[in-house]
């Protein structure tokens, strides 16, 4: 099967290309706008260079997308969180790109990495199913973006044309080598990673229920989406849910109930300030998004998640720990070394211009 992967070098699609080049069935072309490093997958991997935030990389799109029995869209992006401009136009005029190049080169199947956090806020905590309303939370950048794909995707199905659509919907995902990433995303950057280990208390609300999932099972779900063509939507999230009290003991730290009403004018300060990059939109996703039924996977993909989600959490956090990373930019190594440089020559990541 010919495979083309949009955002191929990031946590799900450095599991995905692993995943799918492991088989041997699949000839693959991963899509990035900064390519990897040598070496970094199967020689066989084709690399393309896209920036999906222009208008000009249509052609590039086109001709990565010709011949493909399918296109994985995984591109989307999290920082700078203070240029909420740049990071709309990656994930609503990427995947309007995709779509339109997929299309116009009749690429019979496309598979969209949607996320939890397109589904509305929840009432309770029941998991809910793949019909749940998919309007995202609306002070949540990343939930209102996720939500405006679902809406690109639901107009071309019913225009009737070519590809058919699957969506996927996972909880947070995680793997040990997203670790520089996440603390690069969510860490300030003189904040060195063995801070993790000097947190003595976890001021957090109590009633935090969070899905998560490797990322090497959501880049299993994909293969099985692939061989068997399957469309529709697709939940996949690991047991048992994160909780305060889980994340707390990861940390060894002690939980403290602190209500997210308290939290979230603090983080939001802290945010306006440059003084760390997590906008409070985040928090507002953590409480407001529903836990996740995986019955259709399960039934029809014969999935089965094979890492819970508390060891998910565990490597995840030990990636962070040790700052593990991979040979690409999007993983790549995080140090408080580096960070400073970049803070002095490009100013803080959270708005940090892209180049």
């Amino acid at each position: 099967m010919r495979i083309s992967v949009t955002g191929a070098t990031g946590n799900v699609g450095s599991a995905l290309l692993r995943r799918l080049t492991g088989s041997g069935q699949h000839q693959v072309t991963g899509l990035a706008r900064r390519l990897p490093d040598a070496g970094y997958t199967d020689p066989d991997v084709t690399w393309v260079a896209v920036d999906l935030t222009r208008e000009s990389c249509a052609p590039a799109l086109r001709a990565a997308f010709a011949g493909a029995d399918a296109v994985i869209h995984l591109a989307w992006g999290f920082q700078p969180s203070h240029d909420q401009d740049y990071l709309e136009r990656l994930a609503l005029d990427g995947t309007r790109r995709v779509i339109e190049a997929a299309t116009a080169e009749q690429v019979p199947h496309l598979v969209h990495m949607s996320s939890i956090g397109a589904y509305s806020a929840k009432v309770d905590d029941e998991p809910v199913a793949e019909d749940w309303p998919t309007e995202g939370i609306a002070s949540s950048w990343y939930g209102r973006t996720k939500a405006a794909a679902e809406r690109m995707l639901d107009a071309h199905e019913a225009s009737g044309r070519s590809p058919v659509v699957t969506r996927m919907r996972p909880g947070i995902v995680g793997q040990r080598s997203a670790g520089s990433a996440l603390l690069r995303y969510g860490v300030p950057g003189l904040v060195p990673a063995a801070a993790l280990d000097w947190l003595p208390v976890l001021p957090m609300d109590r009633r935090l229920r969070v899905p998560m999932v490797h990322s090497d099972d959501v880049a299993a779900a994909v293969e099985q989406v692939l061989l068997r063509r399957a469309t529709g939507a697709f939940n996949l999230a690991a047991e048992p849910p994160l909780t305060t009290d889980r994340i707390a003991k990861a940390l060894g730290a002690r939980p403290l109930h602190v209500p997210s009403a308290v939290l979230r004018p603090l983080m939001s300060a802290a945010w306006h300030a440059r003084l760390q990059q997590v906008d409070p939109g985040w928090l507002d996703l953590a409480f407001g998004l529903p836990l996740l039924d995986t019955s259709r996977a399960r039934r029809e993909l014969g999935w089965v998640p094979t890492v819970d989600a508390q060891t998910v959490f565990e490597e995840t956090l030990a990636g962070m720990r040790g700052a593990a990373s991979d040979r690409t930019s999007v993983l790549r190594p995080r140090s408080v070394a580096a960070q400073l440089r970049a803070a002095v020559r490009q100013g803080p990541v959270s708005s940090r211009q892209q180049p």
